[in-house]
């Protein structure tokens, strides 16, 4: 097929942007279909009479973003538009605060102990690939915001966090996630663990928290040292069961719908129904919506928001930037239901916003011009590949484990079937220089779950090679009977 890409030569914008650009949204809109053929760089090239290497600079940056895939010798096609994000923010936009600037366009803890260095592969669930992190887009943001007259953001400001950037999250939230909320709702905050300190404020002592069983230890520990009571509930393979959610005595459930972590479980509507028809049943039910990597899901259509289907006020929507950017970004948020919202004016809006207006301001930018945008989707590619790579590696393997929680987030996990404790497993990997993390320590211990021998594979830090070589290792490790697999 042709495309009829008008270009500009009088544009500032250079031809190979301008041909990406133009791609990118006819993708968007839909008028160029999934699995559609586009022309060959060097047809398009003869066809604009422009050079082939301005074709191929446009279409390295489609490829890299997840827009169009390359199939060896049968040319270029659209990709699944269903699975790219779309934030629907770009190209700046007038703020109260922040204004516009002129640029070019174009979830768990683990910290690491001391004494660690033995091991030659680590596949730790937690942390991001930084080798990807966009440092010349974030230098030359910071650069901008931080020009000499720009006096402002050095000022006090909202304690929810700046209405451009709330204005910002919200967009996001409503065209990646399905939430339903204004900017007014969200309150921004230095991470998670902050968030719900200030929570605590919010919903005041005289609660009971039901948490899945296994489940985030971070929040975990962070309800505790608030003093709330904890009851764990145990899943099945839908998530959190409501019957036994029905009889903890409980009135706030602390839930990860969309891809439980650690076990990767993804919520059914109808247990997502229930769950809300449980909040709905008392006055001052809550459900905590825990949405720390759904980003990331790499077959099928991503998994809309639990909020988005709640009509009664009754979920609490929990975000981050730390696994989508950069865990140091700092960066989380809160969409409070309404009533909640009247409750923190009231009670806790003193409290000055714990993250900075100049890093709110970079983040924004980010967002606004596109940038966070580009950046899923080509972090999203990079994840995939790694992830298909751990698979691909792990075919050996299945006689000996099954491979569970695929698919979608930064970490999968290997269940044995050969009767093999968790605690050899680990072990016998640590001999061979690999760090795995096992499925019981995440469990609550007041819980009665009891989980098959489990370990968790994570490869968000880790390069291709370093996969194959860490599964090479365990290859080795934990073969059958002291032998190596074939």
């Amino acid at each position: 097929m042709e495309l009829m890409i008008p270009l500009d030569s009088h544009s500032e914008m250079p031809y190979y942007e301008q041909i990406y650009e133009y791609i990118r949204e006819e993708i968007k809109k839909g008028n160029l279909k999934s699995s559609a053929r586009i022309p060959s760089t060097r047809l398009l090239a003869e066809h604009l009479k422009v050079s082939r290497s301005t074709t191929q600079m446009a279409y390295e940056q489609l490829l890299s973003e997840g827009y169009i895939e390359s199939i060896p010798c049968k040319g270029y096609f659209v990709s699944r538009i269903e699975e790219l994000v779309v934030t629907g923010q770009e190209n700046g936009g007038e703020s109260p605060f922040f204004g516009t600037y002129p640029w070019e366009v174009p979830g768990d803890s683990h910290p690491a102990a001391a004494g660690e260095a033995e091991y030659k592969v680590d596949f730790s669930p937690r942390g991001v690939d930084l080798d990807s992190f966009p440092f010349n887009t974030w230098r030359k943001i910071t650069k901008i915001t931080l020009v000499d007259d720009n006096k402002e953001m050095f000022a006090t400001g909202d304690p929810q966090g700046e209405p451009a950037f709330r204005e910002a999250i919200r967009g996001y939230l409503h065209s990646a996630r399905g939430v339903n909320c204004t900017a007014e709702q969200i309150v921004v905050g230095a991470g998670t663990e902050y968030l719900l300190m200030l929570l605590s404020r919010i919903l005041g002592p005289d609660h009971t928290i039901a948490m899945e069983n296994p489940t985030y230890k971070q929040a975990y520990r962070v309800f505790k040292s608030l003093g709330y009571p904890v009851v764990p509930v145990e899943m099945d393979g839908s998530g959190l069961e409501t019957s036994l959610l029905e009889r903890s005595g409980a009135d706030i459930a602390y839930v990860m719908p969309s891809h439980q972590y650690p076990t990767g479980i993804v919520m059914p509507v109808k247990r997502r129904q229930e769950l809300l028809s449980w909040a709905c049943k008392k006055e001052g039910r809550y459900l905590i919506e825990d949405d720390y990597d759904s980003e990331f899901r790499y077959k099928g259509k991503p998994i809309p928001a639990l909020q988005g289907m709640d009509g009664r006020e009754r979920v609490i929507y929990s975000g981050t930037f730390s696994k989508s950017v950069a865990p140091a970004i700092r960066v989380s948020y809160l969409v409070l239901p309404k009533p909640l919202l009247a409750v923190y004016r009231e009670r806790v809006n003193f409290y000055t916003s714990t993250v900075s207006r100049i890093d709110q301001n970079i983040l924004y930018q980010f967002m606004m011009g596109g940038y966070y945008e580009r950046h899923l989707n080509r972090m999203r590619a990079v994840y995939k590949a790694k992830h298909d790579t751990l698979i691909g590696a792990l075919k050996p393997f299945e006689k000996q484990f099954t491979i569970k929680g695929e698919y979608a987030g930064l970490h999968l996990l290997l269940t044995d079937k050969k009767n093999r404790t968790e605690e050899w497993l680990v072990e016998s990997a640590k001999q061979a220089g690999v760090k795995v993390y096992g499925l019981s320590t995440y469990l609550i211990r007041e819980g009665k779950a009891v989980v098959v021998p489990t370990v968790i594979l994570g490869y968000a830090m880790l390069s291709e090679d370093a996969i194959k070589e860490g599964i090479r290792l365990l290859k080795t490790a934990w073969s059958s009977d002291g032998e190596q697999e074939e």
